[in-house]
């Protein structure tokens, strides 16, 4: 009887996780490799472990479409219960459960962190005949059918700043020729191109190119001028039209308070280190901390401020 005892107690040693054992973070990032959420995904973890606030690694999984909700069904499928996981999200997925009815909502996961906000940029190729973005808005307004603007997904932000700026300039938003790809580098490839005569993403994603000269910039979606590009705000340009693409991140159906506290409290020292106001300015984010309770508040109000945008510009019934 002893030594069933004993066994039983070794069994039970051997079956539990040791303290100590590294435990990785499983990251879902519901886009392509090197587009927004991936990089809102991976960035973060990356300065964790630079500052040493975390160490035990990640692995990251990727997988985009349909405004990122493709990867929000996968990691609600797949993480229940899992303190380490993990997924990247933002204002795109809001809008895109709204506009592809999906069953599977933010509801049924943990709200942690937003951490960013990205504006928005409109842009051309570089010996486009459309040089302001008057000039868009007259070809849009002209020649809905063959003046195609590239973004990213249906229903996602930059379909909403194009419908937006449909709206302000008295046209009709449903008659905007929008096609949707995965990631602000194939908008700059639709563009090269010619199947697009018009891009829109996140200024972060376009940069690159913008420096390289294979985009130009014709107007920012920001309430002010950014600094270093040289390009007006929508609304100064005559077009009120203020919007940007916060990012952030959720944790597992079902993640414990413990599990939640401590990814709260590696987000707090994260956003506190000198290490991530350098990743910010790197990349052109901006700060729009907000952790915990106060991330899930705003995540109610967000969803019913999008429902409502959605209808009014035409993009839902």
């Amino acid at each position: 009887m002893k030594f069933v005892k004993k066994t039983v107690a070794a069994l039970a040693i051997a079956a539990a996780p040791l303290a100590g054992i590294a435990a990785p973070a499983k990251v879902m990032a519901p886009g392509g490799p090197g587009g927004g959420y991936d990089g809102a995904a991976r960035v973060p973890l990356q300065v964790m472990q630079q500052t040493g606030i975390f160490t035990d690694g990640f692995q990251v999984t990727n997988k985009g479409g349909a405004g990122g909700t493709i990867g929000l069904a996968e990691f609600v499928r797949t993480g229940k219960g899992d303190d380490n996981a993990i997924m990247s999200m933002g204002a795109i997925l809001v809008g895109a459960i709204i506009t592809n009815k999906s069953p599977v909502t933010l509801d049924q996961t943990v709200p942690l962190v937003r951490l960013t906000d990205d504006a928005g940029a409109i842009v051309v190729a570089p010996n486009s005949p459309i040089k302001t973005i008057a000039d868009a808005v007259q070809a849009m307004k002209a020649n809905p059918g063959g003046t195609a603007v590239a973004g990213g997904s249906i229903g996602g932000t930059d379909h909403v700043t194009a419908a937006l700026l449909a709206k302000a300039a008295k046209f009709d938003p449903t008659k905007v020729n929008y096609l949707p790809y995965t990631s602000g580098a194939e908008v700059v490839t639709s563009l090269a191109s010619g199947q697009a005569k018009i891009g829109i993403s996140g200024l972060s994603e376009l940069k690159t190119f913008v420096d390289q000269g294979r985009i130009r910039i014709i107007a920012v979606s920001s309430e002010k001028r950014l600094p270093g590009i040289d390009a007006p705000t929508l609304k100064e340009s005559g077009y009120d039209v203020v919007i940007g693409n916060w990012r952030g991140i959720i944790g597992a159906p079902g993640m414990s308070k413990a599990g939640r506290d401590m990814w709260l409290q590696r987000y707090a020292k994260l956003h506190a280190s000198p290490e991530w106001k350098k990743a910010l300015a790197d990349r052109g984010w901006d700060d729009a901390y907000l952790a915990g309770d106060d991330f899930a508040a705003f995540l109610t109000k967000e969803k019913a401020r999008q429902a409502e945008v959605l209808k009014d510009v035409g993009l839902v019934k």
